[in-house]
């Protein structure tokens, strides 16, 4: 596929003006015949970066996959296949995961893709269960490949490598670099592109980040959580924090606390189903509730930007844990603040380095709540609905203004819509009392 057919998508439809130097590299190289690994920090651009060498190396479609993008978690894959579907006109990309109905990929299979998004496991079933053919792929991207690793994904990949018996492009990425690779890649003279920040660099994500202490009397920590957040953000202008946590019951504690008063939080953890964890992360972005409360989960493969703060709860068990926590906030070019919760008697770890220590008085109340709500919409993509539908009818049909419209998220089979806190429940009500593209469908606040 030539340039000059995708480059103006990617301004059109990502808005992005001009290619960071990642990302032109990635493309002046996509005709040379060697494998890449790529190198780069959190919020760089790195999804973009594969994908401009994935497109150029396309050939117009035949019926047949011509390439297999994996990534380690069922949100990166959305997140990937998203903004590929943006700029790949004429190809037809599918997503593949756990988490959702089989069927639906099945179908969305019955056509034969040009390119799969697609966790590891799940790629491996319908590839052993002949819903897809990976013989002619040509191109595989392994995403995030340090992660797969990690989470123990090498014998499936090393499956799936073996299938793969006439690729010939390979491109690595990972946020941090490794030392080995599995031999079952192969990689032919690869390339490493290495666009990590110096320790000493000026412009790294670390100088961006001020880490502050915040001592706790109480072992239990919650009182002086709660008066953290209200003193770092207010109900006129609430930022977007995310807490980190080390165990699936301390975060669901964490949040009941908060909730309960008054904060508008929302939970992220790997016991979520993946309805309850795509709603997470949508309201935590669309900015209906400003606070995420999560486990390691969330500290990579997540679609969510502008966060301003990032609050660890409990002290991350590694120091690449750390890392990709504190990655979640001063992304590009922004700030961020990050804050190390104490309490009596706790040591700091020695990967952690604060630059000062705050006071922060503990609070039993105080609201913190988000001028917006998101209503649920029980009608998705599978039922023909798209994101104009659902803003011409809340404009045309309901009387919203632009105002009063958020961020609209479609799904399979649902669409989640901020709207202003004080009209969410008159959408809810009038929504379902009318037809949306001729049929009525269920309208409620989340």
């Amino acid at each position: 596929m030539r340039e000059k057919e995708f480059l103006p998508l990617v301004k059109e439809r990502l808005g992005i003006e001009e290619l960071n130097p990642m990302q032109r590299k990635m493309l002046d190289i996509s005709s040379e015949s060697r494998d890449i690994i790529l190198l780069s920090p959190t919020g760089s651009g790195k999804t973009l970066a594969f994908a401009l060498p994935l497109m150029k190396n396309l050939r117009p479609s035949t019926g047949r996959v011509q390439a297999v993008v994996v990534a380690p978690s069922r949100e990166l894959v959305v997140q990937i296949a998203g903004i590929l579907r943006e700029i790949a006109k004429g190809f037809k990309v599918t997503a593949l995961y756990g988490g959702h109905k089989v069927e639906d990929e099945v179908n969305s299979l019955s056509v034969t893709p040009d390119i799969i998004v697609a966790t590891p496991g799940r790629l491996l079933d319908h590839a052993v269960r002949r819903n897809v053919d990976l013989l002619p792929v040509r191109i595989l991207v392994l995403d995030e490949f340090d992660k797969c690793l990690e989470l123990g994904f090498d014998e499936e990949m090393s499956k799936i490598v073996k299938r793969l018996k006439n690729v010939s492009r390979v491109i690595l990425t990972s946020a941090t670099p490794s030392a080995t690779l599995p031999d079952f890649l192969n990689l032919n003279n690869p390339l490493t592109l290495d666009f990590l920040p110096a320790s000493d660099e000026k412009s790294s994500p670390r100088s961006r980040m001020r880490v502050h202490r915040v001592d706790s009397d109480s072992r239990d920590k919650l009182e002086t959580l709660l008066g953290l957040l209200l003193r770092i953000s207010s109900d006129a202008n609430p930022e977007r924090a995310i807490i980190f946590v080390n165990h699936r019951e301390s975060a669901e504690r964490v949040a009941e606390f908060l909730i309960s008063r008054g904060v508008d939080a929302v939970l992220y953890h790997g016991a979520l189903d993946q309805r309850e964890r795509e709603m997470a992360v949508a309201r935590f972005n669309n900015g209906s509730a400003p606070v995420l409360v999560a486990t390691d989960l969330a500290a990579r493969g997540l679609d969510i930007e502008k966060v301003a703060s990032v609050i660890h709860y409990h002290q991350p068990l590694t120091p690449e844990a750390y890392t990709h926590r504190n990655g979640r906030t001063a992304r590009v070019d922004a700030s961020g603040d990050i804050y190390l919760l104490l309490g009596p008697d706790e040591e700091v770890k020695p990967f952690v380095d604060t630059d000062d220590a705050i006071t922060v008085d503990p609070a039993s109340a105080g609201e913190l709540r988000s001028g917006w709500r998101t209503i649920y919409i029980s009608a998705g993509k599978k039922e023909k609905l798209s994101k104009g539908d659902i803003l011409g009818f809340l404009a045309k049909d309901l009387g919203l203004t632009k105002e009063e419209i958020g961020k609209i998220d479609l799904f399979d089979h649902y669409a989640l819509v901020a709207v202003d806190a004080a009209k969410a429940r008159y959408v809810a009500k009038e929504g379902s009392a009318r037809k949306i593209k001729g049929t009525r469908r269920k309208f409620s606040v989340v």
